[in-house]
């Protein structure tokens, strides 16, 4: 499991469930847009104070950006 890769992927899995744009996330988290871009891309390391900034601007626990939904169904098989 490549946990930047994870996370990134739930971040973009979340901000669509939401409806954002990459914008509004950032907006909504204090952040720059760049910035959102290039984390959903895995282009960036996070700061686990940013982590927490986005997690609660998609209106979710922090840990559920770590969870890799691959490997949860691979468990409940």
């Amino acid at each position: 499991m490549n946990i930047l890769h994870t996370f990134a992927r739930n971040v973009r899995k979340y901000r669509l469930a939401n409806g954002y744009s990459q914008e509004k996330l950032a907006e909504y988290a204090g952040l720059h847009r760049t910035y959102v871009s290039a984390v959903e891309r895995c282009r960036r390391s996070i700061a686990l104070e940013n982590v927490k900034k986005i997690a609660d601007a998609l209106h979710v626990d922090v840990y559920q950006l770590f969870i890799d939904d691959h490997e949860e169904r691979e468990q409940q098989k």
